[in-house]
């Protein structure tokens, strides 16, 4: 295992998923499923309940190595799924539904989620969206803005990564990310704009709290945030990944981002958020295997060109993380083959049936 060196952040990963019945349909056992793996699992990390009873979450312990944190990913992923297989269900990496849904699932029965449920409706009762969301750790809050301000224009090229909502509803939407579109609804979601200081990010958050936009601090949806739990930089920005390779993946180019811009002394990029946002909406479009805005430029360059150019900007922080050549390797393969949108596409095109692309993500086929 390559051990860290220097001053490399520490980081932690999490992954949001469906549960599906054998038909591949959302099922209502989300809750079941995560309270039979927590019982029995004894790996690091934890499971978690989501707003919806077809989902589960699994989130890493804090990480030093990527090795670590795969390892933690699989042995996560693999008790979700056992205790899916034993009562007749699956779990489904897909950061939207492959099929239609006639039925929508129930609510958690927890009073935030039930709250939510009643005060915003629809947008709360038709997320049907799983995420993966990676924190590194900052010194203190006033860091991690000025960190944010410096990523903010990386977020189209770390949306191309784990892209993998194509296929939504039982048909192709045109999207590699469909996910980021449907999660947009939220009135907090969305890129972040420049903050001048800490005390504009909570003069913000503080306004929608008295609007009713937000009904408490665990609703700051910005594609990256400040965490309100750990002294981290959280990125909310990408689909669940469709392997766990390509999690970590994102989660070593997010930390050695972090950890690159942290020391940097010119200004912030001034970049507007309205310009962000499109670049964004162009980003969700294209995945892995088109076009995003390049981050000096403004100008749209094949994903893989702008992600082989933030490897070379990080590559002494990955290098020092003992990354290098995994995120080397996991850039050159979503190149070569794709991303999940790419494979469920793939897939998909064969018969054009939402099942297929079940099987594919499942495993089952």
């Amino acid at each position: 295992m390559n051990e860290p060196t220097g001053d490399v952040p520490t980081f932690g990963v999490e992954e949001e998923f469906f549960v599906v019945d054998r038909h591949g349909h959302l099922s209502q056992a989300g809750d079941d499923v995560v309270d039979a793996a927590e019982a029995a699992a004894d790996e690091q990390g934890e499971l978690q309940h989501e707003l919806t009873r077809s989902q589960a979450e699994a989130a890493t312990g804090v990480c030093r190595t990527h090795d670590e944190a795969l390892r933690q990913l699989r042995g996560l992923r693999d008790d979700l799924s056992a205790a899916a297989r034993r009562r007749g269900y699956r779990l489904l990496p897909a950061a939207a539904p492959p099929l239609s849904e006639v039925d929508l699932p129930s609510i958690t029965p927890n009073p935030r989620y039930e709250r939510m449920a009643r005060h915003f409706g629809a947008t709360a009762r038709t997320s049907l969206t799983c995420g993966c969301h990676v924190h590194v750790a900052i010194p203190d809050a006033e860091t991690g803005v000025q960190v944010l301000n410096r990523v903010r224009p990386w977020l189209p090229a770390l949306l191309t990564v784990t892209a993998n909502s194509a296929i939504s509803d039982g048909y192709d939407t045109g999207y590699c990310s469909w996910r980021y579109q449907q999660w947009s609804r939220w009135p907090s979601a969305g890129s972040p704009p420049r903050f001048a200081s800490l005390d504009e990010y909570e003069s913000i958050v503080d306004a929608w709290l008295r609007a009713g936009s937000i009904l408490d601090r665990g609703m700051i949806y910005w594609d990256v945030r400040l965490s309100e739990n750990q002294p981290t930089l959280e990125f909310r920005i990408a689909d669940v990944a469709a392997t766990p390779e390509e999690a970590v993946l994102l989660a070593v180019l997010v930390r050695a981002l972090v950890a690159t811009v942290q020391h940097d002394a010119a200004p912030p990029p001034a970049l507007p958020n309205e310009v962000l946002r499109a670049q964004l909406w162009r980003a969700s479009r294209d995945g892995v295997t088109g076009d995003c805005a390049h981050p000096d430029t403004g100008d749209l360059a094949p994903a893989k060109a702008v992600l082989d150019d933030l490897l070379a900007r990080t590559a002494p922080v990955l290098e020092a993380a003992g990354d290098l050549d995994f995120a080397r390797d996991g850039v050159a393969r979503l190149a070569a083959e794709g991303g999940g949108a790419d494979r469920q596409r793939r897939r998909f095109a064969d018969k054009e049936r939402g099942e297929d692309v079940v099987d594919l993500l499942t495993g089952g086929g």
